[in-house]
């Protein structure tokens, strides 16, 4: 019997891996072969090359701007091209099914697909689907969607509510471990400070500005995004800053009594899970979509998250919201433990198994 494949694709940021990350160790002990498409020098790159079972192909792709740029007039082409590899990738090694979380680079691999007539299944973690999930929605047999509202914003009857995906390594962590390796005591809460995988200049400024202020209170864990993590900062007691953690962030998490982030819906759907209060720092429309307002809103909304908005963002606000944070701690938590979490994992791959290729 031939060897069933699964293509995976997504990438751009983190949260277009996540969970692709959660997904593909069920395929593997399958013994099915899985393959990523992704970019030549994205996140996911970086991500999925660890996993040695993992075979990577990286396609040429442009970025979709929602703004006036001169590389606007060449990313078409850069599409097309990726277009061309991943249609050809997909010929070599004859996948039954596509599964796409989205990003710039999952475009031209889904419309890929599409022309070879290859199932594609797409995931959409926020409440409006993203610009790259709106190209290649008609070129989709289903969309897995986190918030039941997403339903209304896509067309046609190809939308299926599953809930949040959580990676299940995530709920393994060991605080202990963590506080070991961290070189933290016992005494003082840990604030995860998260400026998201690509980082958030600002955000890293104004906490790099109080963290010593902080540190009279909290032992703090700062993941800066690739690049940002300043040197100098390295000799603050109480303060550990990396671009992001992969192995060690179950262990983090679990020892973090508190998270500061941006709003990306894969990344609070697990703090929801694992019941870390949050304060979070959607990105503003000036520079995204406004999905990630969305997001804060809803889950401040049901009490899950306090809300920092990126213009109101400065010394004295920072250190006031995480005051706030801290006293209302608990109450987030009782929320949060009511929170009924769906089986999403079983869900998507139920899907997945019934949209493939006979």
């Amino acid at each position: 019997m031939e060897q069933k494949a699964i293509v995976f694709t997504g990438g751009g940021s983190a949260g277009h891996v996540t969970v692709n990350l959660a997904l593909i160790p069920y395929f593997l002990q399958k013994g099915e072969k899985v393959h990523y498409i992704g970019s030549k020098d994205g996140i996911e790159k970086e991500l999925i090359q660890s996993l040695e079972e993992v075979s990577y192909k990286a396609i040429a792709t442009g970025k979709l701007r929602r703004y006036l740029s001169v590389k606007n007039l060449k990313d078409p082409f850069r599409v097309l091209k990726g277009v061309g590899e991943a249609y050809q990738y997909l010929g070599d090694v004859k996948p039954s099914i596509v599964f796409s979380k989205g990003g710039f680079v999952s475009v031209p691999v889904v419309m890929a697909a599409w022309m070879r007539k290859i199932p594609v299944v797409i995931h959409e973690s926020d409440l409006t689907p993203g610009l790259a999930n709106r190209i290649a929605l008609p070129f989709a047999t289903k969309v897995c969607t986190t918030f039941e509202e997403a339903a209304k914003h896509l067309k046609g009857n190809k939308a299926i509510h599953i809930g949040a995906v959580v990676r299940e390594e995530l709920r393994q962590g060991d605080k202990e471990r963590a506080r070991n390796w961290l070189g933290f005591v016992q005494e003082k809460p840990v604030l995860l400070f998260m400026g998201g995988s690509l980082g958030a200049k600002k955000m890293n400024d104004t906490l790099r500005a109080i963290v010593t202020e902080l540190t009279g209170k909290y032992q703090i864990v700062h993941l800066c995004g690739k690049g940002q993590v300043d040197l100098e900062m390295g000799s603050v007691q109480g303060y550990k800053a990396f671009e992001y953690l992969q192995d060690e962030l179950p262990d983090v998490l679990a020892l973090a009594d508190m998270v500061i982030s941006r709003a990306g819906s894969n990344a609070i759907f697990e703090f929801l899970t694992l019941h870390k209060p949050m304060l979070l720092i959607p990105l503003s429309e000036k520079v995204s979509r406004g999905d990630q307002l969305l997001n804060a809103k809803s889950f401040e909304k049901s009490g899950y998250a306090h809300i920092l908005w990126e213009e109101d963002l400065a010394e004295d606000t920072l250190l006031e919201s995480i005051r706030l944070l801290g006293e209302n701690k608990e109450k987030i938590r009782a929320k949060m433990r009511d929170y009924n979490r769906q089986d999403a994992i079983s869900e998507i791959i139920k899907i997945i198994e019934n949209s493939r290729l006979r």
